[in-house]
């Protein structure tokens, strides 16, 4: 057994595995893995702002800005003026419908992979991970 250190790296091979495998998915709905994960964030939180997003998916601003711009184009989601410079974000009709074909690629790709691993989807796994992430990422308030 390798020790607890590969874990970054074994982490980081699923994560390129994950774009690699649904890349052409997501690009028949003009998302790539990143966007996606953006537009899920605005899906579970309504009225978050663009610094939420950000911060609860650890990406730089500026990418979150330019993908959120991509989505707005798209009718994805609608941009609101919030306090100050804060933009605030929510889902359109059209963007409530494509959150739903994103839950589907990204479930189905996880189901995949744990069984042909052979790990059932309520494995102590799961919870670890969402614990470690939970240290990293502070909560978002509505």
């Amino acid at each position: 057994m390798k020790n607890i250190g590969y874990l970054a790296q074994d982490i980081s091979i699923l994560h390129r595995q994950y774009y690699k495998d649904t890349r052409e998915k997501f690009n028949e709905i003009s998302l790539n893995p990143t966007a996606a994960c953006i537009l899920l964030a605005v899906s579970d939180y309504e009225n978050i702002s663009q610094n939420q997003v950000a911060r609860s998916l650890v990406i730089d601003k500026g990418l979150a800005t330019r993908e959120i711009n991509k989505m707005d184009k798209l009718n994805y989601l609608s941009k609101a003026d919030g306090a100050g410079k804060t933009k605030i974000l929510n889902l359109t009709t059209e963007g409530k419908k494509i959150v739903e074909r994103v839950q589907k690629i990204r479930s189905q790709w996880w189901e995949d992979r744990f069984a042909k691993a052979g790990i059932q989807k309520d494995s102590p796994l799961v919870s670890s991970i969402e614990s470690v992430v939970s240290t990293i990422v502070d909560p978002i308030e509505n």
